[in-house]
C-alpha cells in the first residue's frame, strides 16, 4: 500500500460513497489518499477545527477517514495525515471518533484520548424553522470521544 495525494473531490466521493454515518466534509486543509495496487482503498480529510475554541491556527482537525475496509489502513492514513501535518508547522492534530468505536487506529498512530463527550441533539434539530431544508445525517445523538495528538 503507498500514501498518494488526493483531491477534495475525490476524497469527498470516496466518503460519500463508502462511509457509514457521516457526509464529506463541506471543505478542507488537505486530503491524504491511500492505494492498493492503484485502487484506492481510503482516504483522510483533514481542516480547520469545527468547534471554534480549538481552531488557534496551530490546531488541525482530521475531518474524515474512510476505508474500504482494507486492513491497518486508517492507522496508515492517520500517521500520513500527522507526518504532514508537522511538515506544515501544525502543534496538534484532534479528531472525534463514536463511543463505540475502538481507537485502536488513533492509538496506533500515536493519538491519545483526551475526553468522552456526552450525546448531543444534533446541528440539524437546533433550528425549527429551517428543520425540513436540512439533512440529518451526522453524529447528533451519540456520545463521542476526542483524541489529540501533540507535536
Amino acid at each position: 500500500m503507498v500514501i498518494v495525494p488526493v483531491t477534495f473531490r475525490r476524497a469527498s466521493d470516496f466518503v460519500r460513497d463508502l462511509h457509514r454515518h457521516n457526509k464529506p466534509p463541506t471543505g478542507h486543509k488537505f486530503s491524504i489518499g491511500l492505494e492498493d495496487d492503484g485502487v484506492l482503498v481510503g482516504v483522510a480529510m483533514a481542516g480547520r477545527p469545527v468547534a471554534r475554541h480549538f481552531d488557534d491556527g496551530l490546531t488541525i482537525e482530521v475531518n474524515r477517514t474512510c476505508t474500504d475496509g482494507t486492513r491497518n489502513a486508517n492507522s496508515m492514513l492517520y500517521g500520513a495525515v500527522r507526518r504532514a501535518a508537522w511538515g506544515m508547522g501544525y502543534q496538534r492534530i484532534i479528531t472525534y471518533t463514536q463511543a463505540d468505536e475502538s481507537g485502536a487506529s488513533l492509538r496506533a498512530a500515536g493519538f491519545n484520548q483526551v475526553k468522552k463527550l456526552p450525546a448531543r441533539s444534533s446541528w440539524f434539530d437546533s433550528s425549527v424553522k429551517l428543520k425540513a431544508s436540512r439533512d440529518p445525517v451526522g453524529n447528533g445523538g451519540v456520545e463521542r470521544v476526542l483524541w489529540e495528538v501533540k507535536r
